[in-house]
């Protein structure tokens, strides 16, 4: 089914300004097309244009025109657009509707007063298409993430829609279930040959597999509709704050020239030959220095189990510590048990054995309050931690909380508004804010405590590349000049590899690595069963015949890490 917009604008009702201006795209019957750009540059908005949300949930005015399937929708009803375009969100379990899986899948049918006989059929038909036939019985909310995600796919494939918009399917999933969302969605794509439209930020792994186009959009308009391999031998990508794939950024820092011929959209395609020679040359006129850290421990874990149902262990014996002024990183899976760490390290919930030291004070000893003086969790969803209408009283929440006079406090809220780049929405409801940037309203309420560690939970998450490297920088320069710890929880491979200096692998409840990140990314055993991927730096590594891995992404991590302090 086709798609087209003509001369089409969008304004929201409570803005002066249209947020879409003059998008002119075509999308033919049976393509795949990936649209990118940075927040706030109308993807979002386009994909709600599409699915009918916009303007039948969200109110505002429009000019030009949609057509879908060569119809004009300006008269469409809901539903219209719900039996033609279906939408898989990136939080799956705001979709899930039935206690079971096959109740989710089959819930659209119901609606529609499908006898029992074809319903039955047809969920099962549905199930094996997206690998879920064994999972009917199973509720949704005890699935992997991506296990979700292909539940949200199939109770959208059983309506028999014609066009597939997925909005930022990879934000809550680990490197290898992404990887395994992205050939499920291909895969759809090549069975169905349906109309597939993908919103994500993570341009690199969407590319994993092949795609037609690449939308580029920033500030409402479209600013390039190409192929990939042109849009990444341009630099329009450095240009928009979008995140190029790493293997392109070692290429450019050794003096590479990749063309569009050279099909730079995968690696796999690559003309290596061509670039032995300059990246061995770049590896020998370097010394990558290994990055070290105080030998003096912040917090110990030590035997820590814990079990939320008292059956199955979330963590198992697990023993490590953190060294002062490090910023490391802790991977895994989707359930291996990441997130548990820090909620025993705030004291939600209490280890079942084994203890927890800071500063060699067992933490037990410690309140709640106590904890939050010296410790920053910044969990993972925004909406777990604001508590306040306006993005100000948020901020100021835990100063005022310490007794801090309001001359203080209000000194101390602008310079952390000013770092997080939040100075503008200082008077803001919160309500007003994307997720990304409630994402950073989090951590800036946490980072004016000014806490000795600092534990970030999926951090990325939500946001584009221009405004997490700004947020990641800045935790950064704390980290080297105030002697900040920091942890990261995450599973964004590239994140890790750019900022961490040593990383903890849980997986399945159990410790399996305690390495500096460089060994643990060139250790491809490791990665599989902790469920995560090698980077493609270290893939152009093999590929050139480069065997020290370690030293070859040493030295693009300390370009990286050079051009930030400098930059």
């Amino acid at each position: 089914m086709s798609i087209e917009f003509s001369n089409f604008f969008f304004r929201y009702e409570s803005q002066d300004k249209p947020t879409l201006k003059g998008i002119n795209l075509k999308i033919e019957k049976g393509e795949k097309i990936v649209i990118i750009g940075p927040s706030g540059s109308g993807k979002s908005t386009l994909g709600q244009c599409l699915n009918g949300l916009v303007p039948h949930a969200i109110k505002g005015e429009i000019s030009g025109s949609l057509t879908i399937g060569g119809r004009d929708t300006t008269d469409w009803e809901m539903h219209d657009f719900t039996e033609r375009v279906g939408t898989v969100l990136q939080d799956t379990d705001s979709q899930f509707v039935g206690l079971s899986v096959g109740e989710d899948i089959a819930f659209a049918l119901e609606n529609q007063l499908t006898k029992n006989i074809d319903m039955y059929s047809l969920v099962k038909s549905t199930a094996q298409l997206v690998d879920l036939e064994n999972m009917l019985d199973r509720s949704p909310h005890d699935l992997s993430g991506g296990q979700k995600q292909r539940v949200s796919l199939g109770g959208v494939l059983v309506d028999d829609v014609d066009v597939l918009l997925f909005d930022e399917p990879l934000a809550a999933l680990d490197p290898k279930t992404g990887k395994k969302t992205i050939e499920t969605i291909d895969d759809l794509h090549k069975k169905t040959l349906k109309t597939i439209i993908i919103i994500e930020h993570r341009l690199e792994d969407v590319l994993h597999r092949n795609v037609d186009r690449i939308i580029l959009m920033e500030s409402g308009e479209i600013i390039a509709d190409t192929t990939p391999d042109a849009l990444l031998a341009s630099d329009l990508l450095a240009q928009h704050g979008i995140r190029e794939p790493l293997y392109l950024s070692v290429l450019k820092a050794a003096k590479c020239n990749v063309s569009e011929v050279d099909r730079p959209s995968s690696l796999d395609n690559l003309p290596i030959y061509k670039y032995q020679q300059p990246l061995t040359t770049w590896l020998e006129q370097s010394r990558p220095v290994l990055p070290c850290s105080s030998s003096d421990s912040l917090l110990e874990f030590k035997n820590i189990t814990y079990s939320y149902d008292g059956e199955k262990n979330a963590l198992n014996d697990v023993s490590f510590s953190i060294r002062r002024g490090e910023f490391l990183s802790v991977l895994g899976k989707n359930g291996s048990g990441k997130s548990t760490l820090s909620k025993l390290v705030m004291g939600v919930i209490d280890p079942d054995e084994g203890h927890i030291f800071l500063n060699n004070q067992d933490l037990s000893e410690l309140s709640i309050f106590e904890r939050s003086k010296k410790v920053g969790v910044v969990m993972q969803n925004p909406n777990h931690m604001i508590s306040h209408h306006m993005i100000f009283d948020e901020i100021a929440f835990g100063l005022r909380n310490r007794g801090l006079d309001e001359a203080t406090i209000e000194n101390k809220v602008v310079d952390i508004l000013e770092f997080c780049g939040l100075s503008k929405y200082r008077h803001w409801p919160i309500e007003a804010l994307s997720y990304g940037q409630k994402k950073r309203v989090t951590i800036a309420s946490i980072l004016v405590l000014e806490p000795e560690l600092l534990i970030l939970d999926e951090p990325t998450a939500g946001q584009d590349y221009r405004n997490y490297t700004s947020m990641l920088s800045f935790i950064e320069k704390l980290n080297r000049d105030l002697g900040i710890t920091v942890v990261i929880i995450s599973h964004d491979m590239h994140l890790v590899l750019e900022y961490t200096t040593r990383s903890i692998v849980i997986t399945d409840s159990q410790l399996v690595a305690d390495a500096p990140m460089t060994e643990v990314f060139s250790s491809t055993t490791l990665l599989d069963q902790a469920n995560l991927t090698t980077t493609s730096i270290y893939e152009l590594a093999r590929k050139v015949g480069i065997e020290d891995t370690n030293s070859f992404m040493l030295n693009f991590i300390e370009i990286e890490q050079a051009q930030r302090v400098n930059g």
